[in-house]
C-alpha cells in the first residue's frame, strides 16, 4: 500500500521530512477494523512528532490522527461496525497513523462518519471535536443549563477552538468569548456562535475592561498558554476552571491558587493509549457528533484542501500549520 513516512527527525524544508513510501498491508485481528483511508486532515500534533519524535530501529515511521474512509476487514471480536461502513476517527498516538491507503484502528475509538459530509469534509473534525468535547464535559465539567456563566476560548479560530465554539452554543448556555487576532478570523467566530471576539496580541484584561466583559468561569487555552498565563489568572472568576492542551515550556500553577482556580490539561490520546476503562466513550462521541451535523446543528471546519495524499503535499500542509496562521483544518484526499 502506499503511505507516507520518515525515518529521520528533519526540517519540513528537507525533501527527506515525509516521503512517498510503499509498506504491507496491515492484518486484522481482535477488536480491530481495516480502514481504506479516503480522506485526512494534519494536525499541530503530526508536525510536532515529525519534528520530535525518532523513527525505532530504522523502521518507517507513519503518522496522522484524522481520517475518514470505508471498513474493509474487521476483527474476529468487532461488534460496532461491518465491512462498508464508512467511518470517522483519530486514531491511537502509540499506532501506526493515517497517512496510508489502510489504517487498523480499534472499533471503539471509532465513529459513524456523518452522512451529510463528504470524506474531506468529515476529516476535518474527529481529533478536534474529541478534544473540544473532553475538555468542556471531561475536563472542565461545563453545566450546560447555567445561563448565567461564560467561558473564555483563547485561540479560537484554530482546529479545536471552532469546534469548541460550536459544541459550547449548541449544547450550553455559555457566554462565549473567543480571541482572535484578525478581521478574518474574527468574523468567521462570531459565525461559528461566538458572542464576543477579543484581540489575544493585547492583554487579555485589558480586553475585557475595554468592552466590559464579566470574568470567565472557564478558560480554555489552545496556544499560547505560556505567553497567556498570567493574564488568565487576572481575569478568571475565582473558583473557576481552566484547561490548555498546548505544550508551554514552562507552567507555573501555583498564581491560581489564591483564586482557587482548578487546572486541568487534556490530551485526548489518553483513553486509547492507557486502554481506559472508559475507551468507549470517544465511540459514543464522535457518533452523537455525527448525528449533530447530519441535524445541520454543527458543521465541518475544514479550512483548506490541499489535495492528493502525498509527501509533497503534506509537507506544504505541516509547513502552513507551522506559520500558524492556519483557520479550520487542512484535509487532504485520496491516493
Amino acid at each position: 500500500m502506499k503511505a507516507i513516512g520518515y525515518k529521520k527527525n528533519l526540517p519540513i524544508e528537507n525533501i527527506k521530512s515525509l516521503q512517498d513510501i510503499e509498506l504491507n498491508v496491515p492484518q486484522v485481528k481482535g477488536r480491530d477494523i481495516l480502514v481504506e483511508i479516503k480522506a485526512i486532515s494534519v494536525n499541530p500534533a503530526d508536525y510536532k512528532v515529525r519534528a520530535g519524535m525518532p523513527a525505532e530501529d530504522d523502521q518507517w515511521k507513519v503518522i496522522g490522527w484524522d481520517a475518514t474512509g470505508i471498513v474493509k476487514e474487521v476483527g474476529e471480536d468487532v461488534s460496532l461496525f461491518k465491512v462498508g461502513d464508512e467511518v470517522w476517527y483519530a486514531g491511537d498516538f502509540t499506532r501506526p497513523g493515517s497517512y496510508a491507503q489502510f489504517q487498523l484502528v480499534d472499533e471503539q475509538i471509532v465513529g459513524r462518519k456523518p452522512s451529510s459530509l463528504s470524506y474531506a469534509e468529515a476529516a476535518a473534525l474527529p481529533l478536534t471535536t474529541l478534544t473540544a468535547w473532553e475538555m468542556l464535559f471531561d475536563r472542565l465539567q461545563v453545566e450546560k443549563d447555567n445561563p448565567n456563566k461564560s467561558i473564555l476560548v483563547i485561540g479560537a479560530a484554530g482546529g479545536v477552538g471552532s469546534i469548541l465554539v460550536q459544541l459550547a452554543k449548541k449544547l450550553t448556555r455559555l457566554k462565549i468569548i473567543g480571541t482572535a487576532s484578525r478581521e478574518e478570523t474574527t468574523s468567521w467566530l462570531k459565525e461559528l456562535g461566538a458572542d464576543a471576539v477579543i484581540n489575544h496580541r493585547n492583554k487579555l484584561s485589558d480586553e475585557y475592561a475595554k468592552y466590559g466583559i464579566s470574568a470567565p468561569d472557564y478558560v480554555v487555552s489552545l496556544n499560547g498558554t505560556e505567553q497567556h498565563a498570567e493574564e488568565i489568572v487576572k481575569v478568571i472568576k475565582p473558583q473557576g476552571r481552566f484547561s490548555f492542551i498546548d505544550d508551554p515550556k514552562s507552567f507555573d500553577v501555583m498564581p491560581f491558587k489564591v483564586k482557587s482556580v482548578s487546572t486541568h490539561i487534556e490530551f485526548m490520546f489518553t483513553r486509547s493509549m492507557f486502554q481506559t476503562e472508559d475507551i468507549m466513550e470517544q465511540h459514543h462521541i464522535l457518533n452523537e457528533v455525527s448525528t449533530l451535523i447530519d441535524k445541520g446543528v454543527v458543521k465541518t471546519t475544514l479550512g483548506e484542501n490541499f489535495g492528493v495524499i502525498n509527501a509533497e503535499n503534506l509537507r506544504k500542509a505541516h509547513a502552513f500549520l507551522e506559520t500558524g496562521k492556519a483557520k479550520g483544518k487542512i484535509v487532504l484526499e485520496g491516493f
